[in-house]
């Protein structure tokens, strides 16, 4: 399959894909903050930029997007008809950067926990949840 787009084209799509500050992420720094809980966000001193980081609860949040993150089982994680190959790896690579981050992070004592994009629908599930993790 071909792409729709011309290479400039796609080339300017894919540079405008935020990597900080999504609408997922704000979205759960929004029910957190409306919960009553403080946080800092995308500590550089712990593996991966954590996107939410507790430090009373030793708790670590990160919001994936199902898209690049590989949500198993998500119709968002579809794979990309064009440049396979270059995908694939590009996934991998990835899915095993946050392994080895989440990886870390246990060994450094923190909790961690993960959102996907796809989750957040549904924001009572998400509030039920962020209740159960982090006691008050």
């Amino acid at each position: 399959m071909v792409d729709n787009l011309s290479p400039k084209k796609r080339s300017w799509n894919m540079s405008h894909i935020k990597g900080k500050d999504t609408k997922p992420e704000k979205k759960v720094r929004s029910l957190l903050h409306a919960m009553g809980y403080r946080f800092r966000i995308h500590k550089k001193e712990l593996p991966g930029n954590p996107d939410i980081v507790l430090p009373k609860y030793k708790a670590v949040l990160f919001v994936n997007g199902c898209f690049w993150h590989r949500h198993k089982g998500c119709k968002f994680a579809y794979k990309p008809k064009t440049r396979v190959e270059f995908w694939e790896k590009k996934f991998d690579d990835t899915v095993s950067r946050d392994l080895n981050n989440i990886k870390k992070l246990k060994a450094m004592g923190w909790n961690i926990e993960v959102f996907w994009e796809c989750e957040l629908k549904d924001i009572d599930s998400v509030k039920n949840r962020l209740e159960k993790i982090l006691p008050k």
